[in-house]
């Protein structure tokens, strides 16, 4: 039997009580603000005066900024090269010196015309310009989320925007993109704007690849972009070489900054800012928790719900709700999780610190309704979770 009439049984919330709601996006369908905004709502259909705090989180993805300006950030725009070198305008957010970046906002596939590729030449010059403009308004920390890159140069467009030089045997720059890599020869970063000295630059990534071979960016990420398996292995090849000449230029770390984890996120620009920039690789959602003030929010819980759209063995490596879990259990609070599509069993629920997960197929079993009207289901679920944690009367099935 469904959920009838939860206003009826409505309650006070218990002595306490206060849910902190930290999901991240339903891809396609709902922001990570829009999850929360529902599943307050039917937490609150069933305990009109439960506590709910909402802090909307991210991994390092598409919706990293959106979750910086829900938690307060100030909302900015900067006008920037798109990959195919056409201008755009990139939002990105700013708070107390602290810029949070979106390398998807200047550099995306989703800036790209519907069906329109470029692997071998799109270009992350944007992000370049998007950094030099957090610069410019006195930003001292830059979290840069990786995610959804149009491009496979190595982050040599990002680097290009900044000051640096890419030439070929003939002294000439080099053109945007990561085909024409394999013609570097020499690299001068002497230009590179001074302000990224003493700047602290965070990579933000729930990808953890090396920048080259069968785990790198061109051959596991290439095919997304729109590379065959011909120009994927001669982007392969491309980004190896300029992992060579970045070394030989800057010494062996360099070279060996290609193994790092992170090094293969966004088409190589990982590599381009590990190597260039001096930038520090974290786990995105690890950043984005210490960045929106999750620990003083998770203080002031006692129950913490979290999601994504589908919570799956992808969730458990570096996605935003397994870093909410982990974090919640680390402070001795339960958690629990709404999905869309639930693909883990119990035991792996559990041994992310995930108490039960909740999916929207439990009250709609048609996939087509729940995704075309996914925010009425998660208020039902909200009204679950409310009576199955916080009054001890679980709702019927």
């Amino acid at each position: 039997m469904g959920e009838s009439g939860p206003d009826a049984a409505a309650t006070d919330a218990p002595p306490g009580a206060r849910v902190l709601l930290a999901p991240d996006k339903f891809k396609g369908t709902l922001s990570a603000a829009e999850v929360a905004g529902h599943v307050r709502a039917g937490l609150r259909s069933v305990l009109p005066s439960l506590p709910v705090e909402s802090l909307p989180v991210a991994d390092g993805g598409d919706g990293t900024v959106a979750a910086a300006l829900a938690a307060g950030f100030r909302a900015r725009e900067a006008r920037v090269t798109g990959p195919l070198g056409e201008p755009v305008t990139a939002t990105w957010a700013l708070r107390e010196g602290v810029a949070v970046l979106e390398m998807a906002e200047a550099s995306g596939l989703g800036l790209l015309p519907p069906g329109h590729f470029a692997p071998l030449t799109a270009t992350t010059r944007g992000t370049g310009e998007l950094i030099g403009a957090a610069l410019d308004s006195g930003a001292r920390t830059l979290v840069l989320g990786v995610g959804g890159s149009a491009s496979t140069d190595a982050g040599t467009g990002m680097l290009s925007a900044l000051g640096a030089r890419f030439t070929d045997a003939g002294g000439r720059l080099l053109p945007p993109g990561g085909g024409a890599l394999a013609r570097l020869a020499a690299v001068d970063l002497g230009g590179l704007d001074p302000r990224l000295a003493p700047a602290e630059i965070v990579l933000a990534s729930d990808v953890d690849n090396p920048l080259t071979g069968p785990r790198g960016a061109a051959l596991v990420y290439g095919p997304q972009k729109g590379a065959n398996p011909e120009e994927a292995a001669l982007l392969d090849a491309a980004l190896g070489h300029c992992a060579d000449v970045l070394g030989r230029a800057l010494g062996p770390g360099a070279a060996r900054l290609a193994e790092a984890p992170g090094a293969g996120a966004a088409g190589g620009l990982g590599y381009g800012a590990l190597a260039g920039l001096g930038a520090v690789f974290r786990p995105g959602i690890d950043v984005l928790l210490e960045v929106l003030g999750f620990g003083a929010a998770l203080a002031r819980c006692s129950l913490v719900v979290t999601g994504e759209g589908s919570l799956d063995a992808q969730t458990l490596h570096g996605k935003a709700p397994a870093g909410v879990a982990a974090a919640a259990r680390a402070a001795g609070r339960e958690t629990v999780a709404v999905c869309g599509r639930l693909a883990l069993g119990p035991e792996q629920l559990a041994g992310a610190g995930i108490a039960r997960a909740y999916a929207l197929a439990e009250v709609e079993p048609d996939l087509d309704r729940c995704l075309a009207a996914p925010g009425p289901l998660l208020e039902q679920l909200g009204a679950r979770i409310a009576r199955d944690f916080l009054t001890g009367t679980r709702a019927s099935a």
